[in-house]
């Protein structure tokens, strides 16, 4: 059985880009600290991993950029649900169920049919 938590989890394309951009952050990280110790050591290594943390830091803000726009399209796509009470819409389905009395199909049998016009 699940323990509540805090937080709710995050949703899979969120989580899934917010993994990708830690992980490039994590490899940045790494190359510019070579590059460093590289430059204090005056070291071969020190130039390339210097180009290669710059073009990290490019790619690292991008992901960085995808995880912002991946949430917010799925907060467009989905809705947001706050509590206790939410202004998302319910999902099609649930919509036409929702509201008795109304059929979910115009030209079904038990609906009314539209006025006429007179002379037509």
């Amino acid at each position: 059985m699940e323990e509540p938590v805090g937080r709710r989890r995050m949703p899979d394309p969120v989580r899934r880009s917010a993994v990708r951009a830690v992980i490039i952050i994590a490899l940045t990280i790494i190359q510019v600290n070579i590059a460093v110790l590289g430059a204090l050591a005056a070291a071969w290594i020190a130039a390339p991993m210097t180009l290669s943390a710059v073009v990290s830091t490019i790619i690292a803000t991008w992901a960085v950029l995808d995880v912002w726009v991946t949430r917010q399209v799925h907060v467009q796509r989905h809705g947001v649900i706050s509590e206790p009470s939410s202004v998302a819409r319910a999902p099609r389905g649930q919509r036409a169920q929702a509201r008795p009395g109304r059929p979910a199909d115009p030209q079904s049998p038990g609906s009314p049919s539209p006025p006429r016009l007179r002379g037509a």
